[in-house]
């Protein structure tokens, strides 16, 4: 499984990560909502269950992913401060969902 993040994700991810409740802990990303072949996803800190794999990103950084769940395997972690701070996370290889 692969993972992608971009350089502001990176350095928010690891302040999260530095933070006290944080240790021990990993990112993980997760599926808030699916409807049809198009899902939502968010970033929890986690610790490593036995379906988890560990991902290793290009930024120093390792993601928790759910093995069983395919929508997962190539997301793109990217944050933003414009328009206004925050996270995006999509799948390029698995939406093809069309949006009017």
């Amino acid at each position: 499984m692969n993972v992608k993040i971009n350089r502001n994700a990176a350095k928010v991810l690891k302040t999260m990560l530095s933070k006290e409740e944080a240790e021990g802990k990993m990112i993980r990303v997760i599926i808030t909502h699916m409807h049809g072949n198009h899902a939502h996803y968010d970033i929890a800190l986690d610790i490593q269950t036995e379906h988890d794999e560990i991902v290793k990103t290009d930024k120093e950084i390792d993601i928790l992913l759910d093995a069983r769940e395919e929508f997962l395997d190539g997301v793109w972690i990217k944050y933003f401060y414009v328009p206004q701070e925050g996270f995006e996370i999509t799948n390029p290889s698995k939406d093809h969902a069309h949006h009017h």
